[in-house]
């Protein structure tokens, strides 16, 4: 059996967040609080193309996710996720990723601002 890759991502506190990835369409179960990126590969390197957090099983969805027209139109092709139960550690989380990878913001990803 192979074992899931997991990938790193570093927010502007030097701080280091270690997710889940998976191939889209993703399959993962309701229920489970979490932060989650939509990325493609650029060049070799993962490019986030959004950064959000809420029910994974619900936002990892891209066809129910509520910028699903931007992110397919951007191509992305994996969304990397893990867990984070509390609500104040996700949006901590969420907030320092946007502000070391602002290219996840419109026009070049799919953010509009902080929670969107």
């Amino acid at each position: 059996m192979t074992e899931q890759e997991k990938v790193e991502w570093t927010g502007v506190s030097g701080e280091k967040y270690t997710y889940w990835v998976y191939m889209l369409p993703a399959n993962i179960n309701a229920g489970q609080d979490g932060n989650y990126i939509y990325t493609r590969v650029d060049n070799g390197q993962w490019q986030p193309i959004y950064i959000g957090q809420g029910d994974l099983g619900q936002r990892t969805d891209i066809d129910q996710h509520h910028h699903s027209t931007c992110l397919k139109r951007k191509g992305v092709t994996h969304v990397h996720a893990h867990n984070n139960g509390r609500e104040a550690d996700r949006l901590a989380e969420e907030k320092d990723l946007l502000k070391n990878y602002t290219q996840a913001y419109q026009p070049t990803g799919c953010n509009e601002t902080l929670g969107g």
